[in-house]
């Protein structure tokens, strides 16, 4: 995980989403790109002008290791369920902006409730840092894979929303450091 810009060339073609629109492209073997930002689970490249989204299992197309999966422990309480689903969403980034989407402040409800005796739903309501950003379902899709993989979690309950509206009060304290605001 680094924040330093690193050229390399792409090799093997590999699916890329374009930011902020997240329009869909395949980059072909070959291609000089810039990695930008290496946090969580995806990397985010610079080619040609364009900033691109590349999944984290595809990282040896940039000769890369995938990013380290969260490290889940086998037996988690259900008392411990709700923080090791807020340590989940700490390691989704938006790929426009080195923080994660908590310190950001783009997650606006999380409950974690029983479905039986074993098993979980979470509900979540998130927005994006704008209502046209291409990179939400994205991101929103990333969350709920992630959140999907816990353990006792049966279902998964995500809304986009837009009221309120978000904007740099939201984010945290560290968020407004680490972008030096």
């Amino acid at each position: 995980m680094s924040r330093q810009r690193e050229i390399v060339v792409i090799r093997r073609d590999v699916r890329a989403e374009s930011i902020p629109d997240g329009t869909v492209i395949e980059l072909p073997a070959g291609t000089r790109a810039q990695i930008t930002q290496a946090l969580g689970s995806s990397f985010t490249v610079y080619v040609e002008g364009y900033l691109l989204r590349i999944a984290g299992v595809d990282a040896d197309a940039l000769g890369k290791e995938p990013p380290a999966p969260l490290v889940i422990p086998d037996n988690v309480s259900p008392e411990d369920l709700k923080g090791l689903v807020w340590q989940t969403l700490k390691t989704c980034y938006d790929p426009e902006i080195p923080v994660d989407i908590v310190a950001l402040g783009l997650v606006y409800v999380c409950d974690v409730l029983p479905m039986d005796e074993e098993r979980f739903r979470i509900s979540l309501k998130m927005t994006v840092t704008a209502p046209g950003c291409g990179m939400g379902e994205g991101i929103a899709q990333e969350v709920q894979d992630k959140l999907e993989a816990l353990p006792h979690v049966g279902q998964v309950d995500m809304e986009i929303v837009f009221d309120p509206p978000w904007d740099r009060s939201m984010m945290s304290e560290e968020a407004e450091l680490m972008l030096g605001l």
